[in-house]
């Protein structure tokens, strides 16, 4: 059984933006240190703004792994771990950081690059979701194909993207190409949108600022018919736990009632190629007997210090005496490897 932890991440660093080229180059991230020497906090300095890099930072991980500076270390520590795969997600982009398509475009293209180059060196344990450019739409295949061609397993999206909801028809070709590329959308505990990102600016732990807006983005896509309008779609919501699943289920419920249609609370997933990231915190039984078990999967938060982080997560599920070992295995392996493709 392969053990795959399908949320884990990477820190970047100055050689995350090595690969941009040409004029380019004058969009790469600098690290800048605290500007009055107070503290010991390091910030990337993104298209003229600061954005703290020092924080949530998982110090039990080693450096050269959390930043994947040397992936041999990566997988020494995965095998301590019990982990089989890692599917990467990125750091930096968990917030918006520019408005202008052609420094996204550049940050894109680097940071996708950059990881095409660390999956070479470990092809079968360490894949990872792209980061694509949604300001500039056209080149959105383009990027994909690159990716999935490079070892990405996985298209990353924040709760809230551009100041819309993830269900608005601008997002379409991005749904069009992840569903012909057989690449699911990553739905991740972050926030895109810079109205929102300051309105929770002084938010302590961004429950609401990240986490909510997954809460939500499930509800808009499930009552717009995205599943309908993209049945080769697949759609992961993760880093929020499951526990929030049964609340909404219940929720969507009514309005189908009162559209004379009747929610199969337990199918809903299944038919609308949904999965959910839970945590050894969550009532699992409860959740699979409400949501079903065949569309759950679980992640470390590998490289993060937050209140979804747990090293030990897979083995927490394995060793679950709540569930039975069918279930416990769908979570850890099978339910990841049908999400992405493994």
């Amino acid at each position: 059984m392969l053990k795959i932890d399908a949320d884990a991440h990477v820190l970047e660093t100055e050689k995350t933006w090595e690969y941009m080229e040409g004029s380019d180059r004058k969009y790469r991230p600098q690290v800048v240190g605290s500007t009055d020497g107070s503290t010991n906090d390091e910030y990337w300095l993104v298209d003229g703004t600061l954005r703290l890099k020092s924080r949530n930072v998982g110090k039990n991980t080693p450096m050269a792994s959390r930043e994947l500076r040397d992936p041999s270390a990566r997988l020494q520590h995965m095998d301590e771990l019990g982990v089989d795969i890692q599917v990467i997600f990125p750091t930096i982009f968990i917030i918006p950081l520019t408005p202008r398509p052609e420094i996204e475009l550049a940050l894109c293209r680097s940071y996708n690059r950059w990881m095409a180059d660390i999956w070479k060196q470990a092809k079968e344990r360490l894949r990872w979701v792209a980061v694509l450019p949604l300001f500039s739409m056209d080149k959105v295949f383009e990027e994909a194909k690159f990716a999935k061609e490079n070892g990405a397993c996985g298209i990353f999206m924040r709760g809230s993207e551009r100041d819309v909801l993830l269900s608005d028809p601008c997002f379409f070709p991005l749904y069009g190409a992840a569903g012909q590329l057989d690449l699911p959308i990553c739905i991740h505990s972050a926030t895109g949108s810079p109205t929102l990102f300051n309105y929770y600016k002084y938010e302590t732990i961004g429950f609401a600022k990240f986490k909510l807006l997954i809460v939500g983005a499930f509800h808009n896509l499930i009552m717009d018919g995205i599943p309908e309008r993209f049945p080769k779609l697949k759609i992961a919501f993760l880093e929020v736990s499951a526990q929030w699943l049964p609340y909404v289920l219940t929720d969507l419920a009514k309005p189908y009632h009162l559209q004379d249609r009747e929610l199969d609370k337990k199918e809903l997933l299944r038919a609308s190629r949904f999965y959910v990231g839970c945590e050894t915190s969550d009532d699992l039984p409860y959740i699979m007997q409400i949501a079903g078990e065949d569309n759950l999967v679980v992640g470390t938060d590998y490289g993060h210090a937050d209140s979804a982080t747990e090293l030990g997560a897979l083995q927490g599920v394995l060793q679950d005496r709540r569930l039975n070992s069918s279930a416990a295995n769908k979570i850890v392996s099978e339910n990841a490897r049908a999400l992405y493709g493994l």
